[in-house]
């Protein structure tokens, strides 16, 4: 059974951890955009080298280079069945690239998963995190304006799947275990 999803949810909601678990369960990558980024920048590979030009001048990294990265990593073997996708796309014209880049292999995004979560239940996750890794940076300002940012940016992608009759809403809060399942249920 092939599976082509994609997880959104705010910062803390979990992506990271249902993303591992949803991957061994259908047999697909986990693939995060934040992990291509690094990879290609590790590998010094051009895409790596030219998004690295950008990052370190601290501006955002053009879509074309992101969806270039994308593109190369849905090509590879492991992504054939179908792959999980946290991160990307992010903005209307990344939704209509991911479109053609699957329409030219006659597939397409067969379920779009959102992790919700309470506010204040993500800031208290958040804080808890930051102050365990550390991170002095991450005060509750800048973790709520980080949430703003997050249902600003979403709101258009939620609504062209939710348009298109994808949007699975999955409660992000409980036993991991849980989480799980009610994904799980709600894509099969």
């Amino acid at each position: 059974m092939s599976s082509r999803i994609i997880l959104i949810g705010p910062p803390g909601a979990g992506k990271g951890t249902q993303a591992a678990r949803l991957s061994e369960a259908l047999g697909v990558p986990a693939i995060s955009t934040g992990d291509i980024f690094r990879a290609n920048v590790k590998g010094e590979t051009e895409l790596g080298k030219l998004a690295k030009r950008y990052m370190d001048a601290g501006e955002y990294v053009p879509d074309e280079v992101t969806n270039s990265m994308v593109a190369d990593r849905l090509a590879q073997d492991d992504a054939a069945e179908g792959f999980l996708l946290d991160g990307y796309p992010r903005t209307s014209a990344q939704v209509d690239e991911l479109d053609r880049m699957l329409a030219a292999e006659d597939k397409a995004i067969e379920h779009v998963v959102e992790l919700t979560a309470d506010t204040d239940e993500v800031v208290a996750r958040l804080l808890a995190r930051a102050q365990t890794e550390g991170r002095s940076d991450d005060s509750e300002d800048v973790i709520r304006h980080r949430l703003d940012v997050y249902e600003e940016q979403t709101q258009p992608l939620t609504d062209i799947y939710r348009s298109r009759g994808l949007l699975r809403q999955v409660d992000g809060l409980g036993e991991v275990n849980d989480i799980t399942e009610r994904i799980l249920s709600t894509i099969r």
